[in-house]
């Protein structure tokens, strides 16, 4: 036993990796870095440019304290406020009736469907609705709220052709959050004779709440750059106008559509500076989304 015990235990051989492998190896880690840089190079050229050019209007002091009403087409100064704040509400109004329902349907498709009729046929639906242009869903909003019940236009109906675009979004990106939930946290809760709502609400949701926090913000950042919606539903303003169910109401893609026509170099300024404003917007809400999601880890732990 004793002469059992002392006999040296051999260690495992490993073979050298072939020549063949190495070179594939790093042919392929060639290949990914330069699709990385080659991704890289328009991005970062796009921002320089709009960086370059809209920061003279951000530099403005009155750029996020004015509006544009009164000011001529080629008088410069005003500002972006009520572009900004149109945006603010449009968005806000979105997320409000987007994000219930996304939540609820991405809920009812992982937990309950389970190959149920209807729940095929709500998949199939978000699929349909996913890839449905911005001019689609505003035509349909216009139909719907304008011409068939006779609502006028306004920042509302916006707001309504939004929720049709950030929904199938907000519901592909929860629904992929909670499948990556470990099954064995639903079993454990079910064994401690938890109901099921009440493991969906305390264990499944609270789980996958980073997740799912920043699909909800990137959904809300991609619907907010549109132009469609407000073309079709709503007139561009050059005033303040806090009113969504009626006027006409600035926001920053319309800043970039209304100056289009405008020759001089003050339509060009707005043209960059609301640019560079919305891409700023959306990088606050990308960080915010991060921090949020860093914040439920944190207290999760």
């Amino acid at each position: 036993m004793t002469a059992t015990l002392d006999r040296p235990v051999k260690k495992p051989t490993f073979q050298s990796v072939s020549g063949r492998r190495r070179v594939s190896d790093i042919v392929a880690r060639v290949l990914v870095t330069a699709s990385v840089v080659i991704a890289l190079i328009p991005l970062v050229w796009v921002l320089f440019t709009v960086i370059r050019k809209g920061l003279p209007a951000l530099t403005s002091p009155t750029w996020f304290t004015n509006s544009m009403n009164g000011l001529s087409a080629s008088a410069s100064g005003g500002g972006i406020y009520h572009a900004l704040i149109g945006t603010l509400l449009q968005g806000l109004v979105c997320a409000a009736l987007s994000i219930p329902l996304g939540l609820f349907v991405a809920v009812y498709l992982v937990e309950y469907a389970q190959g149920s009729r209807l729940g095929k046929l709500t998949t199939f639906m978000v699929d349909i609705l996913s890839g449905v242009p911005s001019i689609v869903a505003a035509l349909f909003i216009y139909a719907l709220w304008i011409a068939t019940f006779g609502f006028p236009k306004s920042a509302f109906a916006v707001s309504l052709a939004l929720v049709l675009l950030m929904v199938p979004v907000v519901i592909r990106s929860t629904e992929e959050m909670l499948r990556i939930v470990p099954q064995d946290l639903r079993e454990a809760s079910y064994a401690l004779g938890v109901p099921k709502w009440k493991t969906i609400m305390r264990i499944v949701v609270p789980t996958a709440l980073p997740g799912i926090i920043t699909g909800v913000m990137l959904a809300l950042a991609r619907v907010l750059g549109e132009t469609a919606p407000l073309l079709i539903l709503v007139g561009y303003a050059s005033f303040i106008n806090f009113d969504m169910f009626g006027g006409e109401m600035g926001s920053l893609p319309g800043v970039m559509v209304a100056e289009m026509n405008n020759p001089t170099q003050a339509g060009t300024d707005r043209i960059w500076g609301a640019a560079l404003t919305l891409i700023l917007l959306i990088a606050v809400l990308n960080i915010a989304a991060k921090a949020i999601g860093h914040l439920s880890r944190v207290r999760s732990k």
